[in-house]
């Protein structure tokens, strides 16, 4: 597995109506003439994967979904499986989230499997890891998110695109970030335990970086060592904050 770019991806959440595919289509259009040098992914929610997929035609944003099921189908009320991701448009997946893995109590074997169902269905995994504040102040912050990559990770997934994003859950939307040092450190030991886990051929999967990744910070944190890239939330809503952060890669 070869990556040579970086891999820069925004996190809608929960926003986003019809209003939002402006911000979309500016991007796209920015993004056109090939000047950005990363890989650029947008994850909306799943009510605009559809609309965007027409909007991002023939440019060189990739769609994403924020969650899947494990399942293909079945009497899951509410949830929405990989291959419909697919169907819909989507070529990545954001899975084991920190919102979801604490609102919904996901654990790493929960994630394993919605793993396996996206690459099953042809998507691109995004794997989320981080620890909470009282982890780090703890010393436990390496421990915590090798033990994710460890049990978030099914086996055989080097064989198929993937990435890592590391998100200390105490930066997420805080306006907080670790230093690069902290950064460099954790990307480390996650890079050790995803080679661990799956072997060499895994050694170039993108680790991203993600919590409050502005574009004043961006350039700072990118290069900072195995940083592969960057999973941004509220700052890809407005095109102009989001190319921001991608021109800095």
């Amino acid at each position: 597995m070869k990556q040579s770019v970086k891999l820069i991806v925004g996190n809608w959440k929960m926003h986003g109506l019809s209003a939002a595919l402006v911000e979309a289509q500016a991007l796209n259009d920015a993004l056109r003439d090939g000047a950005a040098s990363a890989r650029v992914g947008v994850c909306p929610p799943a009510t605009l994967i559809d609309r965007m997929r027409s909007v991002l035609a023939d440019g060189p944003v990739e769609l994403g979904g924020q969650d899947c099921h494990a399942s293909p189908s079945g009497a899951f009320t509410g949830s929405i499986s990989a291959e419909m991701l697919a169907d819909a448009g989507a070529g990545l997946v954001i899975l084991g989230h920190s919102e979801r893995r604490t609102a919904f109590g996901e654990t790493d074997a929960e994630v394993a499997s919605k793993v396996e169902a996206a690459i099953a269905a042809g998507l691109e995994p995004i794997v989320c890891v981080g620890e909470s504040l009282a982890q780090r102040e703890a010393g436990e912050a390496l421990a915590v998110v090798t033990a994710q990559v460890r049990g978030s990770l099914p086996m055989g997934l080097s064989d198929h695109p993937f990435a890592v994003a590391y998100e200390p859950v105490w930066a997420i939307g805080t306006g907080l970030t670790p230093t690069t040092t902290q950064i460099a450190e954790a990307h480390a030991a996650i890079r050790a335990a995803i080679i661990e886990r799956l072997g060499q051929g895994a050694s170039k999967a993108p680790i991203l970086y993600g919590g409050s990744v502005k574009p004043d910070n961006a350039g700072e944190i990118l290069a900072a060592p195995e940083v592969g890239g960057a999973l941004v939330g509220g700052a890809s809503l407005k095109a102009a904050d989001f190319l921001g952060i991608i021109r800095a890669a």
